[in-house]
């Protein structure tokens, strides 16, 4: 759930979807995509190198183990050896997550590469032209999105497919044959997740265990559990995941729209297409308020990855405009205030549980929108709102420093 924050000058707009779904390594934007792709950069950049040195700063060098950081780093560097050294100390750096790559030659130096991970994945080359934003929507607030579509007669896949480039609904199938990956490898793997917490991965118990007269409610519950379980160990593992909207975020989404695709037998150009209306929900969010828990806590990841879910959903199941924004308001609604204060900074207890539990409750919100939406008062942008104001007042201890909360208390072995 690592992202850093940056101060940053609003966005007159939004970025296109891509900027959103990425596949990439966790359990971290910020520790593994980031200097995954800052990896390949170098490789790309040096192809007569033997062998690599590279230096963690900041952030990267203080939780880069706990995140595996330097895991990902050997994997995406093989075959080739490499040294690397966590430095602590040094405090003049210009962002802080900083990396110093050296490619080697014969025991001499090729080049180096200063490279700060600047969150969501995105990787920034010290004096090289910053990365600006490419606005794709002009469109900011839901409200907006809304009137455009009513005066087109648009759905919000729909809308989406109106801005985005030509390939867009290539990279999105994509998008969605990782998600399925994720889950089948989750489903399939078993073991001990690493990072010295010795947690169980449970998602294979949970998609077996079956039990005799088990209502469908249940079954429902367990399966979707079982999904989210899946892709949030494979994060916690730092296996592939897609971010939805984040690495810590990844299970909700897919659960919910792998489990409603087998029960009632969408077709994948129809999740496809409502992974596109879930990312514009994320998109205002990212847009008007924040989708890092750095900034904002666990409701800015997990409640925003719920209320994608629910907008998906509606849209897989035709519900009108007005109802899949009151379901992605339900969802961000019951998360405000949630806290991001991970046990010893990984990304396990309690994220994992609680990509289960967000995977649920969007699937209540879309059927408590569908009974009640005419009832309704607050409106989705009012609620973003909230949760962004929610974010900045809320203590630094409990926004994924592991330094307050449930990070705090210590975990308790079972014995059997």
């Amino acid at each position: 759930m690592k992202q850093q924050t940056q101060e940053v000058t609003p966005l007159s707009g939004m970025e296109s979807l891509t900027e959103l779904y990425k596949v990439g390594s966790g359990p971290s934007s910020s520790h593994t995509i980031g200097p995954e792709r800052a990896c390949l950069l170098a490789a790309r950049i040096y192809p007569q190198a033997d062998a690599y040195r590279v230096i963690l700063y900041g952030s990267l060098a203080k939780t880069g183990r706990g995140h595996g950081t330097d895991t990902i780093i050997k994997k995406t560097l093989a075959p080739l050896p490499c040294d690397i050294t966590f430095d602590c100390e040094t405090k003049s750096l210009p962002h802080p997550n900083t990396m110093d790559l050296y490619a080697m030659k014969d025991g001499r130096a090729l080049g180096q590469l200063r490279i700060m991970s600047v969150g969501g994945g995105r990787i920034q080359v010290l004096g090289e032209a910053e990365h600006k934003p490419v606005i794709l929507y002009e469109h900011k607030t839901f409200n907006d999105i809304r009137a455009y579509c009513e005066e087109h007669g648009l759905r919000l896949w729909q809308f989406a497919e109106r801005f985005e480039g030509p390939d867009f609904w290539e990279y999105m199938r994509e998008m969605w044959d990782a998600m399925k990956h994720s889950i089948k490898q989750g489903l399939a793997d078993d073991g001990i997740l690493p990072g010295g917490l010795n947690v169980q991965k449970k998602a294979n118990f949970l998609y077996h265990r079956r039990s005799l007269g088990e209502s469908s409610e249940t079954r429902e519950n367990r399966l979707v559990c079982s999904y989210a379980f899946a892709v949030s160990e494979q994060n916690a593992a730092g296996e592939k995941i897609v971010t939805a909207p984040t690495c810590g975020a990844a299970g909700v989404l897919p659960a919910v729209l792998y489990y409603e695709q087998h029960k009632n037998g969408f077709e994948d150009e129809e999740v496809v297409r409502a992974l596109a209306s879930g990312g514009i929900i994320g998109n205002v969010i990212k847009t008007n308020a924040s989708i890092s828990g750095a900034e904002c806590g666990c409701q800015a990841e997990i409640g925003t990855a719920c209320a994608m879910a629910a907008a998906a959903l509606g849209e897989l199941f035709q519900l009108n405009l007005d109802k899949i924004e009151y379901a992605a308001e339900i969802a961000i609604e019951h998360h405000l205030g949630l806290t991001c204060d991970p046990v010893c900074g990984l990304v396990q207890i309690p994220c994992i549980e609680r990509n289960a539990v967000a995977a649920m409750r969007a699937i209540n919100a879309v059927t408590l929108s569908d009974f009640l939406c005419e009832t309704r008062k607050v409106s989705f942008d009012k609620v973003v709102q909230a949760m962004k104001e929610t974010g900045r007042d809320m203590s630094t201890l409990y926004k994924e420093t592991s330094e307050g909360g449930l990070a705090t208390v210590g975990v308790h072995h079972h014995h059997r």
